[in-house]
Parts: structure tokens; sequence; C-alpha cells
């Protein structure tokens, strides 16, 4: 895409600009092999805070940098997130939905924005890129860029990070997608681990999720993920109508065979949820809109054909029952299952660096880190 001599930076107020902050990687990517394109609508109901519950507690200010010849050529936005700083009290916030072309000095102006968006509300650090939270599509591609991302992962250019570090962002956490492939997971050795965790572990049974009841099954796994997690770098208690929100969005994507609870004396303390990669069927979707006819090829194709791999979005085990290999059981259950209705390979991410249990159990099963991701930030005032 080529770029005029100069820009400037706006603030998304119209309903002009926000079609054009949505457009903007449409054309960017246009050519691309690899970046997948998100549903349009998807997009603007996130940007909605009608739509979105993420603005019950949160804010944000969309931004465009736009040339001489009055051609998008960025954005980015500046993100308050507030059950973050109830959380930590660290006067921190957030940029996402980047995008750019090759021109550091345009990069430099849309962060600047961001940054000054954030101290203007008297916050101190700029993080990210988190769209909007890190719940949502989180973190920068470093290393993977010649592979088609899984669904609600991000894809991007190599030149952002290189940008963020010339502005003076620093890498402060590395997330990881494991791949594994059902011709090389050590199934065998995940069926040994599984007798040894039920060995030690009395009353353990294993379920798949009640579809008929699914407004309480989300309800138990979202207890379970705030538990778990709630000790995790970075993470942030998801309200019950952010999970509300989200499992309305996956419920049609979600095959009940897939959605595994373990439960102990009939406490339900963990969970994992596999889906379709549709990312398979939305590349085919150059321009991210469904119709007239694309919601009809979007339901053939998973009806008739299908995807060839799954994403694990979701896992926890509850802190109290953490040490005891329950993931094992998660992860076994899974693979059998999967391999069982024909999906080829499961992405399982992403997951942070410093989770070294988890990590162990994927290369021990023959898993492999397939793309790598990082979350950077830097003080507004620096």
């Amino acid at each position: 895409m080529s770029v005029e001599s100069g820009h400037r930076i706006i603030p998304v107020r119209s309903r002009r600009d926000l079609r054009r902050f949505i457009d903007f990687p449409f054309r960017l990517y246009k050519g691309s092999p690899w970046w997948v394109p998100p549903l349009r609508v998807d997009v603007a109901a996130t940007l909605n805070p009608k739509k979105n519950p993420f603005f019950a507690h949160g804010s944000l200010q969309a931004f465009l940098a736009v040339d001489d010849a009055d051609r998008v050529v960025g954005r980015i936005a500046g993100i308050v997130n507030g059950n973050h700083l109830r959380k930590y009290d660290d006067d921190l916030g957030f940029f996402g939905f980047f995008d750019c072309v090759e021109r550091y000095e345009t990069a430099a102006a849309l962060l600047d924005a961001a940054a000054g968006y954030l101290k203007d509300r008297g916050l101190r650090v700029l993080r990210g890129p988190a769209s909007p939270t890190l719940n949502d599509t989180a973190g920068l591609l470093v290393e993977g860029f010649d592979r088609r991302p899984c669904l609600m992962m991000p894809y991007n250019p190599s030149y952002y990070e290189e940008y963020l570090l010339q502005w003076g962002m620093q890498r402060v956490m590395t997330m990881l997608a494991y791949y594994v492939h059902a011709r090389y997971v050590q199934v065998d050795r995940l069926r040994r681990g599984a007798a040894i965790v039920h060995r030690r572990n009395d009353g353990l049974t294993i379920r798949t999720l009640d579809m008929s009841r699914f407004d309480d099954e989300a309800r138990i796994v979202r207890n379970i993920f705030n538990d778990a997690w709630a000790n995790n770098w970075g993470f942030v208690p998801v309200t019950e109508e952010e999970f509300a929100h989200l499992a309305k969005d996956m419920k049609p994507l979600l095959d009940s065979r897939l959605a595994t609870i373990v439960e102990k004396d009939g406490e339900p303390v963990a969970f994992s949820v596999a889906i379709p990669d549709v990312n398979e069927v939305l590349r085919k979707l150059r321009n991210g809109r469904l119709l007239p006819f694309g919601i009809l090829k979007l339901i053939l194709t998973l009806k008739l054909a299908g995807t060839a791999d799954l994403r694990i979005p979701l896992m926890g085990v509850r802190k109290k029952y953490q040490g005891r290999a329950f993931d094992v059981l998660l992860v076994l259950a899974t693979t059998e299952r999967s391999i069982e209705i024909g999906y080829h390979g499961c992405e399982m991410g992403w997951i942070l660096d410093t989770n070294n249990v988890l990590k162990n159990l994927l290369a021990s099963i023959g898993g492999v880190v397939d793309k790598e991701y990082a979350l950077f930030e830097r003080s507004v005032d620096s």
C-alpha cells in the first residue's frame, strides 16, 4: 500500500470513520495468503457499547492515521479496562486494534495517540495489544508469519514488533501456541498418565457438556475458569455478562463431545473446550461479509466438509486441585474424541511461557510450538 508524504491522527467519532476503522485491515492485508478476515459484523459488535459487555466497566477511543490524500494508513485504540484497574490498581491501560502501513513514523504517531488517551485519564503505563481485553484477540505475532492463524488468534506483519521496540516498548510476556497432530500425539502416554491420576484421586468422573442445560453449564465453566486463572499473570476475571456473551458466540460451533468437565465427588473441578478452527472457512470470505452467499458457504462447509483442526481456547483446573495432573484427563479426553470424530490436529493456546507444567505436558505427548505471541508495554511518559 502506497503512502503519501504526511499523515495526521484523527479520533473516530462518526459512522464513516468507524467503517474506515473496520475496513482498513482488509486493504492492508489484501493479497496476503495468511491473514484471515474477521467478520465485519463481529468487529462492529466488539466496538459497540450497546452490544459488548466490556463497556459496562471499560472504555476505548479509536484513532485513524490518514495521509495527505485522506486515505487511512493506520489505526489503533486506547483502552481503559476498569476490571483490570480494580484488580491490580497499577495505573495501566491498553492499546489494541493496531494496524499500520510499513512506516515507523505512522506507527509512532498512533502509539502516541493511544498513550495520550490513557495519560489524559490518569494512567501511567501502556500495554498491548489487546482488542479490547486479554480474553479477546490479544498478543502480537512474533514467530510464525508463514502460517494461517487459528480462530480468535491475531496475525500481523513482522515489522510491528520492530516498530513497538523502536517506540520504546519492552516485551513483558511471551505466549505460545502449541500444535498437536493426531498422527504424532502420544496417546498411550496420556492414558498411562490418566490411569495414575485416577489411582491417586478417588471419585473422579469425566463427562461432556450437557447442551440441554447450556446456560447452567456456561456458569460452571466460568466459575472454574475465573478460579483456575486467578493467580496467572495479567488475568482479569470474566464477568457473568462477558462470559454469557462469549458462550453465545461459541455455542453454534460447539460439539458437546469436545467440551469436557472433570468432577471430583460430583463437584465440577476442571474443564476444557475445543472448537473447530473455522478460520479454514473464513479465509475464503475475503471481504469479511457473510451475505448474500457467505453464510450459506460457511454453513455448508462446516456441515458437509467440516474442518481439519480444532483449537482449545479455554481450559482450567480449580486452584485447590492444581498440581494433581487433572489437565492430563482433559487433554486425553479431547484427543481421543477428536481422533474418533476425524480431526487432524489441535492448537492449544495461547499458553503463557511461564506455564512450565502445561508446556512440559504438551511437549511430552508430541506437541510442538507452532506460533509465538507477545505483549509489550511502556510508560506513557517515556
